[in-house]
């Protein structure tokens, strides 16, 4: 895991400031239908790429608190979340931050063995496109184990199979989120390398 020194502490408040603006103000998220595109993934991925699987995991896990906190709601209110907190909050707080913190451990790890193949810029851009996919995947997967046989998961459904409507999302919701996530995550994470700011791994 890298190190954590003063540089690294400060990125961290900065990613951690961004996700709380996106938490508490209508640019964070846009509405599609009964789920929304959410631009926090972005900072896990800065995260994960300029700090490693812990750098990651811990935006990753401030995202999944403010995450959780728009249920109650604190923040911009989640439709989602308040109707799944009804349901079980635990269960809520489940689905809301385990999947965010593997979403930033798993992409520090996708990042690193990238970049030790292929050019460390472009490594960043596939750190952001699976920053995006792993947390559609991960936040839907835990919808459906935790609240699959309640009423308003089978309303999301609309009659689908889980893997088909996994997949229906991913088409109409994500890919706008998969775009932004490695277009934007990309440039930056490449604009870090290049101005010295983050350390590129080094090739095999």
């Amino acid at each position: 895991m890298k190190k954590f020194d003063t540089k690294s502490l400060v990125l961290m408040g900065m990613l951690t400031a961004l996700l709380i603006v996106f938490a508490f103000t209508p640019i964070g998220s846009i509405p599609v239908g009964g789920l929304s595109i959410t631009l926090s993934i972005i900072p896990i991925a800065i995260g994960a790429i300029a700090l490693g699987p812990a750098g990651g995991a811990a935006m990753g896990a401030v995202f999944g608190l403010l995450s959780f906190l728009q249920c109650i709601p604190i923040g911009m209110p989640s439709g989602m979340g308040i109707a799944t907190f009804e349901i079980s909050p635990v269960l809520t707080f489940v689905q809301r931050f385990i999947p965010r913190v593997l979403d930033g451990l798993l992409v520090g790890f996708i990042y690193r063995a990238t970049a030790k193949k292929i050019n460390a810029g472009t490594a960043c851009f596939v750190g952001g496109f699976f920053s995006a996919f792993l947390n559609t995947i991960f936040f839907l997967s835990a919808l459906f184990l935790l609240f699959g046989s309640s009423d308003y998961a089978q309303s999301l459904r609309g009659g689908k199979g889980i893997l088909a409507y996994i997949g229906f999302i991913l088409v109409r919701n994500s890919i706008l989120e998969i775009i932004a996530s490695t277009v934007i995550s990309g440039a930056v994470g490449s604009a870090l390398i290049k101005a010295g700011l983050i350390e590129a791994p080094e090739n095999n």
